[in-house]
Protein backbone atom coordinates (compact mmCIF):
# COMPACT_ATOMS: atom_id res chain seq x y z
CA UNK A 1 0.00 0.00 0.00
CA UNK A 2 1.87 3.05 -1.25
CA UNK A 3 0.30 6.25 0.00
CA UNK A 4 1.11 9.54 -1.62
CA UNK A 5 0.41 12.73 0.23
CA UNK A 6 0.53 16.21 -1.17
CA UNK A 7 2.59 18.78 0.69
CA UNK A 8 1.80 22.49 0.88
CA UNK A 9 3.52 23.20 -2.46
CA UNK A 10 1.30 20.68 -4.26
CA UNK A 11 4.12 18.15 -4.68
CA UNK A 12 3.61 14.51 -3.83
CA UNK A 13 5.53 13.22 -0.81
CA UNK A 14 7.66 10.17 -1.57
CA UNK A 15 8.72 9.45 2.04
CA UNK A 16 7.00 6.06 1.90
CA UNK A 17 9.11 5.12 -1.11
CA UNK A 18 12.32 6.23 0.65
CA UNK A 19 11.37 4.28 3.79
CA UNK A 20 10.75 1.19 1.68
CA UNK A 21 14.17 1.52 0.10
CA UNK A 22 15.83 2.00 3.50
CA UNK A 23 14.02 -1.07 4.81
CA UNK A 24 15.21 -3.12 1.82
CA UNK A 25 18.81 -1.97 2.30
CA UNK A 26 18.74 -2.78 6.03
CA UNK A 27 17.24 -6.23 5.41
CA UNK A 28 19.89 -6.94 2.78
CA UNK A 29 22.63 -5.90 5.21
CA UNK A 30 21.16 -8.05 8.01
CA UNK A 31 21.00 -11.07 5.67
CA UNK A 32 24.63 -10.46 4.74
CA UNK A 33 25.70 -10.33 8.39
CA UNK A 34 23.71 -13.46 9.27
CA UNK A 35 25.22 -15.27 6.29
CA UNK A 36 28.70 -14.39 7.54
CA UNK A 37 27.84 -15.55 11.07
CA UNK A 38 26.61 -18.89 9.73
CA UNK A 39 29.77 -19.24 7.62
CA UNK A 40 32.10 -18.46 10.53
CA UNK A 41 30.20 -20.80 12.86
CA UNK A 42 30.67 -23.63 10.35
CA UNK A 43 34.36 -22.75 9.95
CA UNK A 44 34.78 -22.67 13.74
CA UNK A 45 33.14 -26.09 14.07
CA UNK A 46 35.42 -27.52 11.37
CA UNK A 47 38.52 -26.21 13.16
CA UNK A 48 37.19 -27.49 16.48
CA UNK A 49 36.77 -30.98 15.01
CA UNK A 50 40.36 -30.89 13.71
CA UNK A 51 41.72 -29.77 17.08
CA UNK A 52 39.72 -32.41 18.94
CA UNK A 53 41.14 -35.12 16.68
CA UNK A 54 44.70 -33.89 17.25
CA UNK A 55 44.24 -33.62 21.00
CA UNK A 56 42.80 -37.10 21.22
CA UNK A 57 46.07 -38.43 19.81
CA UNK A 58 48.03 -37.09 22.79
CA UNK A 59 45.44 -36.93 25.59
CA UNK A 60 42.87 -39.43 26.82
CA UNK A 61 39.54 -38.93 25.04
CA UNK A 62 37.58 -38.31 28.25
CA UNK A 63 39.87 -35.41 29.18
CA UNK A 64 39.46 -33.85 25.74
CA UNK A 65 35.68 -34.32 25.68
CA UNK A 66 35.00 -33.25 29.26
CA UNK A 67 37.66 -30.63 30.00
CA UNK A 68 38.84 -29.09 26.74
CA UNK A 69 36.06 -29.01 24.14
CA UNK A 70 33.39 -27.41 26.34
CA UNK A 71 35.60 -24.30 26.60
CA UNK A 72 36.14 -24.11 22.85
CA UNK A 73 32.56 -24.56 21.67
CA UNK A 74 30.41 -21.59 20.75
CA UNK A 75 27.22 -20.99 22.72
CA UNK A 76 24.24 -22.58 21.03
CA UNK A 77 22.42 -20.02 18.89
CA UNK A 78 20.42 -20.51 15.75
CA UNK A 79 20.71 -18.07 12.90
CA UNK A 80 18.76 -18.58 9.73
CA UNK A 81 18.64 -16.48 6.60
CA UNK A 82 15.03 -16.24 5.45
CA UNK A 83 14.14 -14.84 2.03
CA UNK A 84 11.10 -12.62 1.75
Amino acid sequence: DMRETMDLDGDYDDDDEEEGEKTRVIRTWIRSVLGKIIHYEAEHQHLLDEVATSLQLVLPQDIVMNNVLPFLELPSCTFEVVDD
